[in-house]
């Protein structure tokens, strides 16, 4: 027997309330009709053992339909009660997570400042030997009065120069990661950060959690957080290290991505082009982190609709990722999708299709046939081949799609188990001669387990009914349609059953 979630425990409630309420009134018209008669035998004097009899079996269940309502008053007050909590426990959860992250932030902070501290101790102690050492050289003089007088002040200068040809400590750790959140939902992995820091660069780990921190603010939309955060933590880079250092500028692209998601497009271009100056002059033209820069200024032109604009930005970003990569690196793949996204806005829909085909060709030779970007970038291909109305190549595309995340969930597509598009063909063929075509439920939750990106195959068969449309497959559009309608229904409901098995789980403590 399957546990009801919470709401129906509610519904049910209510309905039990109205029939008892319903049953009570009932009872109490009844009850006033047995007393009637009661009266009227007892003025007979006739025998009233049965009546009376009757009238305290219905005094007993009038009773106990009393204590039903005022046990289903108190269930829908309980569950009220626990939908309270249950709300003020996800604030609370919040609350924990954003203080885990400022916790972080000030962790790493207080190790910076440590290291500082240490520094500067180290800094101190040699500047009190020479203290000392001055201090005795020129208690030295007043013995020695051949030595020439600028011999102490050539000490100094000596001592000087010592300490100006230690390299500057400023306090940020070493980390082999490199941060490139932003450019068009794509970040770069881990080959891309070892380039990166061969080429003799690596972003800080504090600056890192610090973009971490100001994503988390930005998420929930206290930009008036996340914006000053950013500029006192930019302030005092370019205190520390100047405005020219790279630091300075991966705090400029963490400025301007907040800037880009507060629409405020202008300040954030400003921003980027500051942070690419930078990088260039800092870094090299040919740089993975000119590369990010080009390809968030890229995104922001797109967001703009300057496209033209936007083009040769992505198209540079793409040259210096195969430079620093190779031709056939993944990163590759992911800056040929977002290169034939701008040209697909101004119709060049031949660059498009070699983008994406190219693109494909990189994540099924490197990632193999299942990974979730080889079903993306087959979606954006089909998507361009329906513009340009080659619904044929399209369909193809779409097919193998669903095809693939059948095989990854049933092993094969022959016999009983086959792909989705082909039953809502054979619906489509046959709906002549099945009278009782309905909806096709046994596929509801087909796709849910096969491992591959569960939105893109929903976005699969929505575009796959909607070209079912357009060529009057009708029949073959609503079986597609009902499995999708159906797999959003089971996903939600597997969620309210694990929200309230967590529920019941907290009570029970």
């Amino acid at each position: 027997m399957t546990a009801l979630l919470q709401e129906e425990i509610v519904s049910n409630t209510k309905t039990v309330v109205q029939g008892l309420d319903a049953l009570r009134s009932e009872h109490n018209a009844i009850l006033n009709g047995l007393m009637s008669s009661l009266k009227a035998i007892k003025k007979d004097k006739a025998d009233s053992n049965l009546m009376e009899e009757k009238t305290s079996i219905l005094q007993k269940n009038i009773d106990m339909i009393e204590l039903g309502l005022s046990e289903a008053q108190v269930m829908m007050a309980l569950a009220q009660h626990l939908q309270t909590v249950e709300a003020e426990k996800q604030k609370l959860r919040a609350q924990v997570r954003r203080l885990c992250q400022e916790n972080a932030w000030l962790r790493d902070e207080l190790a910076t400042t440590q290291q500082r501290l240490q520094h500067s101790e180290q800094n101190v102690a040699a500047l009190e030997e020479e203290k000392k050492h001055l201090e005795f050289m020129n208690s030295m003089k007043a013995y020695e009065t051949e030595q020439p007088s600028g011999s102490a002040g050539e000490e100094v200068s000596s001592s000087e120069q010592l300490q100006k040809e230690e390299p500057l400590d400023l306090g940020f750790p070493e980390d082999e990661e490199d941060i490139q959140h932003g450019e068009m939902g794509q970040s770069m992995t881990s080959s891309v950060m070892s380039a990166s820091a061969s080429q003799g660069y690596e972003i800080p780990a504090r600056l890192r959690t610090l973009h971490n921190l100001v994503i988390q603010y930005a998420s929930q939309g206290r930009y008036e957080v996340a914006v000053p955060l950013c500029k006192q933590a930019l302030e005092d880079l370019e205190k520390t290290s100047g405005h020219d250092h790279p630091d300075v500028a991966t705090m400029l692209n963490i400025l301007a991505l907040v800037y880009r998601d507060q629409n405020k497009y202008k300040e954030a271009a400003n921003l980027l082009n500051d942070a690419l100056s930078i990088r260039e002059k800092t870094l090299g033209e040919n740089h993975p982190a000119v590369a990010a820069t080009l390809n968030n200024l890229a995104v922001l032109y797109g967001k703009r609709g300057k496209y033209k604009e936007a083009e040769p930005l992505c198209k540079r970003a793409l040259q210096i990722r195969e430079k620093v990569l190779g031709m056939d690196h993944p990163d590759v793949a992911k800056q040929l999708n977002n290169l034939a996204l701008l040209c697909q806005n101004q119709a060049k829909y031949e660059e498009v299709e070699t983008y994406y085909q190219r693109a494909l060709q990189i994540y099924e030779t490197k990632l193999g046939p299942d990974d979730s970007n080889v079903a993306k970038t087959k979606n954006n291909l089909a998507s361009a081949f329906l513009k340009q109305g080659k619904y044929k190549q399209a369909e193809i595309l779409y097919k193998e799609v669903l095809t693939r995340a059948h095989e990854k969930e049933f092993g094969s597509s022959d016999g009983e188990h086959k792909p989705i598009w082909k039953v809502a063909e054979e619906r489509e063929e046959n709906k002549g001669k099945n009278k009782d075509n309905t909806p096709y439920a046994e596929y509801g939750g087909w796709h849910k387990a096969a491992k591959v990106d569960s939105p893109t195959v929903m976005t699969t068969l929505k575009n796959l009914s909607a070209l079912y449309r357009r060529q009057g497959k009708y029949e073959a559009a609503e079986t597609l349609e009902d499995v999708a309608l159906r797999s959003k229904k089971e996903v939600q409901d597997v969620i309210r059953l694990c929200l309230l098995s967590l529920q019941v789980y907290y009570h029970s403590f």
